[in-house]
């Protein structure tokens, strides 16, 4: 895995995006998403900010919600219901249904994209309509499950 190329393609999916939509990356955006994309891993805003304090890009809580708000809002992160915490997004500028495996063991958190077909055939049976869809999974990465 070549973690400067995957920090790379992320921000430039992202300034793509913003171009093309007339969005603005902001120096605290962009840092930001870096971060996450450095961590391969969720954060937490509070871990985020103090990232972001330790660089002079902010020290006050509002602006780093106010940055993940339109990281997620855009696409760019997903905000992980179950550890209360950010990552980058996997797929960055693609449709997709996200689904997280988290291991309760390292933290680590895979995205990965699922079509939920029984899902999907379960609403339209009765009439609802899926806005959007985000599985989150607990379980041992197979790094975990050979040290319990």
């Amino acid at each position: 895995h070549d973690h400067k190329s995957c920090v790379e393609a992320g921000i430039a999916a992202a300034d793509a995006a913003c171009e093309q939509q007339g969005l603005r990356l902001t120096p605290v955006r962009r840092r930001t998403l870096e971060i996450l994309l450095e961590a391969h891993e969720a954060l937490g805003a509070y871990d985020v900010l103090a990232r972001l304090s330790a660089e002079d890009l902010g020290s006050k809580p509002p602006v780093v919600y106010r940055a993940l708000s339109f990281l997620v809002d855009q696409g760019f992160a997903h905000r992980i219901e179950r550890l209360n915490a950010f990552v980058a997004c996997a797929h960055p500028g693609a449709a997709h249904e996200a689904a997280f495996m988290i291991c309760r063991g390292c933290g680590t958190v895979a995205e990965t994209q699922l079509r939920s077909a029984a899902l999907t055939q379960t609403a339209k049976d009765s009439g609802f309509v899926i806005e959007q869809t985000v599985i989150e999974a607990e379980g041992l990465c197979p790094g975990c499950q050979v040290t319990t």
